[in-house]
């Protein structure tokens, strides 16, 4: 892995986008999400009522009904970049009492990355 000066950047813009996210969870805003999220991007995971696959909107709107989180506690564990292209797994735990492991799929568009796709593992599911 290279990790030159322009790495850095890379890692730390991409970083600063799923800041958004992580952001938006804690204020319980999916509005400040969004900005971080393409306008087509889709969600993937499973819930308690099975496979849940949505347009993003639908988390935003489900963020916005959870309401604040502020306890909530973020890590990003990797970053894996191609030139234009990134994967993203980030740890959360007590947003509104449940633990999460999200992937995020970014593409560089316009010299901005941009999150394409969350899939997301719901952990203590029963």
């Amino acid at each position: 892995m290279n990790t030159g000066s322009d790495d850095i950047k890379e890692f730390e813009a991409i970083a600063e986008t799923v800041q958004h996210y992580i952001d938006g969870a804690r204020a319980g805003r999916g509005a400040v999400m969004k900005v971080a999220f393409h306008k087509e991007a889709w969600i993937f995971g499973h819930s308690r009522d099975g496979l849940f696959a949505a347009p993003i909107q639908q988390l935003f709107d489900r963020v916005d009904k959870t309401g604040p989180a502020p306890e909530t506690q973020a890590r990003i564990v990797s970053i894996d970049v191609a030139k234009t292209v990134a994967t993203v797994r980030l740890e959360l735990d007590q947003w509104a009492g449940r633990r999460f492991t999200d992937f995020f799929t970014l593409l560089k568009i316009d010299d901005k990355w941009t999150i394409m796709n969350k899939v997301y593992h719901l952990h203590n599911l029963s």
